[in-house]
């Protein structure tokens, strides 16, 4: 049975968006409807930041409700601040009398998360998400309650860097229980797809996957949550950048001038968007030859480090481009939880107490950026 956007919009048009009885369907806050192949129904609801815990019971049970569709095979609703071309902006709500005016939104985007921190790279190929895991791992080391998120929605590498597989639990409607590696609470789209299936997504459906896998995982009490970001300046960091108060950001490069273009880039997206940058990692800095000691620098070596300081920013450190980090990382046993106290895992440790500092004499949360697009 084929789904047309209109009957998505007729069912939406049962929701009240406001206290004056407003449909959500006839708010000027629906982008457009998309209607996929497979009927996947993709869409998002226009707010301003400060109404985001207003209207996500509205966006559950607009998902709801169109899940209950016959023919619908799955739903993708998220809440965003960026506005498209055919969307007006939201009419403000009056006050109720003798009520305060409202102040933007302060408190973590999830319950009982003290810190989220994206770990980026400009593009592909740097060994980001081996940083992300062990620099996780690191900071676990250090006594602090962990999670993983892996955003990296086309090219999931997490569950294979920790050796994790099956399919994460239910603990009840909607909510997922994380994945255990190492002590470390874990996430990924890798855990609910095929590993051999291609993610050919739209970007609705990027925003939407990694709203879901943000906060409707059972994360608990955390110090720090991981997100292990996909290349790129595109939707996903757009998406994190909107919606969740990051504490800041980690950009990883190698230090061949063609990786740092493109860590350039990363660094200038993030401010735009008013991410602090916590530092910037150089990755596979100096090889060591096993054999005869003889030290080389294959991608150049201090790259990243003069980046960070013409930028501005902190440099938290280099690692070097070992044989005994790739060997780990494609067993799923990563360097830092089987051998800690090696001279690999100590790298690793001592950029995850360096960022760790950072992060403990910055604010628990930020209010979410309100994205401009220019």
């Amino acid at each position: 049975m084929a789904i047309t956007r209109d009957d998505v919009l007729k069912a939406l048009a049962a929701i009240p968006a406001d206290d004056s009885g407003t449909t959500l369907a006839a708010s000027g806050r629906l982008s457009q409807v998309v209607v996929d192949s497979t009927n996947r129904v993709m869409f998002s609801i226009l707010v301003d930041p400060r109404e985001a815990e207003r209207f996500e019971p509205i966006r559950r049970k607009a998902e709801g409700v169109v899940l209950a569709m016959p023919g619908v095979s799955g739903v993708f609703a998220s809440l965003t601040s960026e506005r498209g071309p055919n969307q007006a902006a939201p009419a403000p709500r009056p006050p109720s009398p003798g009520a305060q005016p409202a102040q933007p939104r302060t408190g973590p985007a999830l319950p009982g998360v003290r810190h989220i921190v994206a770990v980026a790279s400009g593009k592909g190929g740097v060994g980001k998400s081996t940083t992300a895991c062990n620099l996780a791992l690191g900071l676990s080391a250090q006594g602090l309650k962990v999670g993983l998120l892996d955003a990296d929605i086309y090219g999931p590498s997490v569950p294979k860097l920790f050796g994790l597989s099956g399919k994460p639990r239910v603990i009840e409607e909607r909510l997922l229980a994380p994945m255990d590696g190492y002590g470390i609470k874990v996430m990924s789209i890798g855990f609910l797809i095929e590993p051999e299936t291609a993610m050919i997504w739209r970007g609705p459906m990027v925003q939407s996957a990694i709203t879901q896998m943000l906060r409707e995982v059972a994360w608990g009490e955390l110090d720090v949550l991981i997100v292990d970001m996909p290349p790129g300046t595109g939707d996903a960091q757009l998406t994190m950048a909107q919606a969740t108060p990051l504490s800041g950001a980690v950009i990883v490069s190698t230090p061949q001038d063609l990786a740092l273009i493109d860590a350039r880039r990363g660094v200038t997206m993030f401010r735009k968007v008013a991410v602090p940058i916590l530092g910037v990692i150089e990755n596979m800095a100096t090889f060591v030859c096993p054999n005869c000691g003889h030290e080389s620098h294959i991608f150049g070596h201090g790259g990243a480090r003069a980046e960070a300081e013409r930028l501005g920013v902190p440099f938290l450190g280099e690692i070097p481009l070992n044989m005994t980090i790739r060997e780990t990382s494609d067993a799923g046993r990563p360097v830092v939880a089987i051998d800690p106290d090696g001279p690999q895992a100590k790298v690793y440790r001592a950029i995850a107490a360096e960022l760790w500092s950072k992060l403990a004499g910055a604010p628990a949360s930020r209010a979410a950026p309100r994205i401009v697009i220019e």
